[in-house]
Order: C-alpha cells, then sequence, then structure tokens
C-alpha cells in the first residue's frame, strides 16, 4: 500500500504543480477569461486518464490467463521506463518548470482558446496517463486481491491535491528539488520490484524462459501471508521465490539507475570541482507557492 500512496503522491503532486503554476499565472496576468478553457483541458485530461486505466482494467478481464501475463509483463516494462524517464526528467528541470509552462501559456493565450485548453491538456494529460499505466503494473504486481494498492494511490493523489491547493494559497513553502529527489529514489525502488515482477509475468506466458530456474526460496522464512512478507510485497514487490532471471534483471536495473539518479546534477567549468546544481536550490521566486492569492 504504501509504494501505491507515493506512486499517487509523487504523480499526483507533479499534476498539481502545474495547475497551480497554470491557474496562478492566469490570475496574476489578469487573464481570468482564459481560466475556464484552461480548467476544461485539465477535466479532459484527468477523464481520458480514467478512462486509460478502466480500459488496461477492465479489458484486461477479457483474454485468456497467457495473453493476460503477457499484456501485464509488456505495460510493466512500458511503465518502468516511462517512470524512470520522468523522474530524472523532474529532477533536472523541477526548478525551471515554471518558467517553462508560463512560456507555453503565453503562446497559447495568443493563438486562442483551442491553444489554451490543448496546452492545458498536454500538460496534465501525460502525467495523469503515466500515472494511470504505473499505478495499473503496479497493482497488477501486488495481485493480492485485496483493494489496499487502490486505497493507497487514492490517499497518495488526495493528499497531493491537498498540497498542491497550499502551494496556491502560499501557506506550505518546501524545497521541491529536494522532495521530488528523494521521492524519486523511492520511486526508483518501486520501479525494480515491477520491472521483476513484469518479466516474472512475461515468464508466465512463455514469452521468456526460465520460471523454473529459482534464485532462493525463503517463503518458509518469509510467509508470503504473513505481516512482513505483506509489507515487503507491499512496499518492494518482494517474491520470496524469485527466478534467476528477475533477480537478475531487478540488480541491473537498480544499482545504475539509482546511482545515475543520486549523482550530482550539472558541473561547474574550472578547477575541475563539481557545481552545486541549480535544481537543488530553494529560491522561493522558483516555486508555485509564491502565487498570488486568488
Amino acid at each position: 500500500m504504501f509504494s501505491n500512496y507515493l506512486i499517487g503522491l509523487r504523480e499526483g503532486l507533479e499534476a498539481s504543480l502545474v495547475v497551480c503554476i497554470l491557474i496562478a499565472y492566469l490570475v496574476k496576468t489578469g487573464r481570468r477569461d482564459a481560466l475556464k478553457p484552461v480548467w476544461a483541458g485539465i477535466a479532459v485530461a484527468v477523464l481520458l486518464a480514467l478512462g486509460f486505466g478502466s480500459a488496461l482494467e477492465f479489458g484486461s478481464q477479457e483474454l485468456t490467463f497467457e495473453a493476460q501475463e503477457a499484456l501485464g509483463g509488456s505495460l510493466s516494462i512500458i511503465a518502468v521506463g516511462l517512470v524512470t524517464w520522468m523522474v530524472f526528467w523532474m529532477r533536472r528541470t523541477a526548478r525551471h518548470l515554471r518558467t517553462e509552462l508560463h512560456g507555453k501559456l503565453d503562446a497559447a493565450l495568443a493563438m486562442g482558446t483551442g491553444a489554451l485548453v490543448a496546452t492545458a491538456f498536454l500538460a496534465v494529460g501525460r502525467e495523469g496517463l503515466e500515472t494511470a499505466l504505473f499505478v495499473w503494473a503496479s497493482v497488477h504486481a501486488a495481485g493480492d486481491g485485496t483493494p489496499r494498492p487502490l486505497i493507497g494511490v487514492i490517499l497518495g493523489i488526495a493528499t497531493a491535491v491537498a498540497l498542491g491547493w497550499l502551494f496556491y494559497r502560499g501557506a506550505l513553502r518546501i524545497n521541491l528539488a529536494k522532495f521530488f529527489t528523494w521521492t524519486g529514489g523511492m520511486l526508483v525502488v518501486v520501479a525494480a520490484g515491477v520491472l521483476a515482477y513484469g518479466l516474472h509475468d512475461l515468464q508466465e506466458a512463455d514469452w521468456l524462459p526460465g520460471l523454473t530456474d529459482k534464485a532462493f526460496d525463503v517463503s518458509g522464512t518469509i510467509p508470503p501471508d504473513s505481516w512482513y512478507g505483506t509489507l515487503l510485497k507491499g512496499v518492494f514487490n518482494f517474491q520470496p521465490d524469485p527466478t534467476v532471471l528477475q533477480v537478475t534483471v531487478w540488480l541491473l536495473y537498480l544499482v545504475p539507475t539509482l546511482a545515475l539518479f543520486l549523482a550530482p546534477v550539472g558541473f561547474a567549468s574550472g578547477k575541475g570541482k563539481v557545481k552545486a546544481p541549480d535544481d537543488q536550490g530553494t529560491q522561493p521566486d522558483d516555486r508555485p507557492s509564491t502565487a498570488p492569492r486568488a
């Protein structure tokens, strides 16, 4: 449940920040007339994400077992790829996200209502589709038949919406660069578990060999139905009897990805010293929490 809460919080907060920046900029520049098209684009993006998630969930139920496993494994790998790209992108651009969105919004204001709807839709829609895909893959990997993964996602998104509102009202200030670095690192760990489980799905679908080649089996020590087994499963997608392929790919993904993600961003010229990256700054002007009150 914690891993799904983290997904909902991380992805939901990104979308919330985008919405806050767009709305605050329109209010600040006196373009309240453009709020309705922006909210329309946001609403369409949310509906698209919900429809995509529903299609994944209910559409897969009509497939055979092998087809379900093949679909689940393939989408899990795609989801891990998207989330990996997202956490690296956000770490590098968190500080400049506001400026980037302002530029896109200025161009859309000059083009008219349709451009405003499209800008809001694209800004939020990408986050929504990524969230729907990764949440579905994570819930599929949990596979415990309980609503806890979905509850975790909903709680995470609700927390993100509340934080977004506090940012907009100027009631909350945090270092967003550090926040996205820490949550991104934890999300990489979660993604490693989803990737390993996705490969297991492909093995069960006979797309990959080695289903019977177990790396180890600690089911006797860590029963899957025990409280600590459930905890490990929920947080890390831990499996007590993984295959050799699962463990190998888990390590090959987690170690280098986490090392690259936590490495300093950017290097200074001169004297060969590493420069503190700009996106680690805490300058208030770079945070949506400075947005004027509506």
